[in-house]
């Protein structure tokens, strides 16, 4: 079965908060695919630095991806959170407290009925988190 990827959509800043998660969580960003560099360079001549396309491997095999709104009206994210799920209290604490730097924390990271951690956060590009930390059984 095929699993989702998150694709975030930014308003000028995707490469910058591309680098801000490979760092804040431990992954490594594998594509910055700029607009100029692209096929569509021509349907971007007035945003040459767009990011058409970015792909950021996280431990475990995971992707995040996104790409700049472009030509596109930016209207931020709705309606969705990027939830992160770890194995550890530490590492939830580590991945909580490395997002957080210039966010809104929503929720501080506190023992909820179905993880020893949790929070949520709104990060300074506009991106909600929601971080477990050791998920208990159901």
């Amino acid at each position: 079965m095929p699993q989702p990827i998150p694709y975030l959509a930014f308003d000028g800043t995707c490469a910058e908060a591309m680098a801000f998660y490979a760092e804040a969580l431990g992954g490594t960003l594998e594509r910055v695919l700029r607009a100029a560099d692209s096929p569509m360079a021509e349907h971007f001549k007035d945003h040459p630095e767009a990011v058409v396309h970015a792909r950021l491997r996280l431990p475990g095999d995971g992707l995040l991806m996104a790409g700049d709104a472009g030509p596109m009206p930016y209207e931020g994210i709705k309606g969705v959170s990027i939830t992160l799920n770890y194995d550890t209290v530490a590492a939830a604490e580590q991945a909580f407290a490395a997002l957080a730097m210039r966010a809104t924390v929503v929720m501080p990271l506190q023992a909820t009925f179905w993880a020893r951690a949790w929070g949520m956060l709104n990060d300074h590009y506009g991106t909600p988190w929601i971080i477990n930390g050791e998920l208990l059984p159901d």
